[in-house]
Formats: structure tokens, C-alpha cells, sequence
């Protein structure tokens, strides 16, 4: 073999790797792809965490007309402070429900959003009026109409 010429190990050993343009190429389309996906699944994820709160309103709305059924109020039996059904928070994650009665007629249930939901609050109250409070959320707003607000942008 002359000096000219290469042996098969010359030849794939300068074959192995990189270049460091290749690799900075890589990165970049990996960053871009990761600044637009996350930000949809961060939203993705929140959205499947609001029925948690929605959910258990309706249900402790429906105990409380229950309640008024029989008691005739919204008040415990011998209370006029705490409502007629006590409120569970055992198998929420993402929230904590609060009952308060105003009166022996009215009453306004809420779910505030804890850890991951912070800056979520939902209501309902005696005549099923919903609303939506949420702040520090980005992207996230607050409605005026009555409703219970499950989607990026204010919609319901």
C-alpha cells in the first residue's frame, strides 16, 4: 500500500460525528418546537384540572337544594353560620370547596384553586347563578357573563 492512499480505518474514523453548525441546527428546531408545545399543554393540562371544581359545585349545589327541602333553610340545624351540608374536600386535589350562607335562603358555594390551579375561583350559588374569577393566570381571563369560565381567553 503506498503512503497515498488510506485504509478503511483512516477513512471511517474521519467519518464519525458532528459538525458543530449540525448540532446547533438541531437545537434550535428542538427549542422552537418546545416554545410553541408547551405552552398548549400547560393549557391542556389546566383544562382537564377545571371539572374537578365545576363538577363538585354542581354536586354540593344539588345537596343544598336537597337540604332546603327538608330544613326549609339553607342553615345547619340550629346554626346560622354553616350550611346545611358539609362540604367534602377529601378527594379534591386542585381545590377547596367552601360553603357560606348569607341568609336562611342564600348561599354562595366556592372552589379556589390550589398549587397548580392558583388564581381560579369558581361559584355557584342558591339559584344556580355561576361565575369565574381568575387572575395571575396568563392568557387566562375573567368573564362578565354568568358562567364558568373553561377555556383560554374567557370562554365558557
Amino acid at each position: 500500500m503506498t503512503r497515498l492512499q488510506k485504509t478503511p480505518q483512516e477513512l471511517h474514523a474521519r467519518a464519525r460525528g458532528f459538525t458543530l453548525i449540525e448540532v446547533m441546527v438541531t437545537v434550535a428546531i428542538v427549542a422552537i418546537l418546545a416554545a410553541i408545545a408547551l405552552p398548549s399543554y400547560t393549557d391542556y393540562v389546566r383544562r382537564g384540572r377545571i371539572p374537578e371544581a365545576t363538577s363538585n359545585l354542581s354536586a354540593s349545589n344539588a345537596k343544598m337544594e336537597q337540604w332546603f327541602q327538608d330544613a326549609k333553610s339553607y342553615y345547619a340545624t340550629g346554626s346560622t353560620s354553616t350550611c346545611g351540608v358539609s362540604i367534602s374536600n377529601t378527594n379534591l386535589k386542585y381545590f377547596t370547596l367552601t360553603c357560606t350562607p348569607s341568609s336562611s335562603t342564600s348561599y354562595t358555594i366556592t372552589a379556589t384553586g390550589s398549587s397548580a390551579m392558583a388564581g381560579f375561583v369558581y361559584t355557584i350559588d342558591q339559584d344556580g347563578t355561576r361565575t369565574s374569577t381568575i387572575t395571575g393566570v396568563s392568557g387566562w381571563t375573567s368573564s362578565s357573563s354568568s358562567c364558568w369560565i373553561t377555556n383560554r381567553g374567557g370562554s365558557c
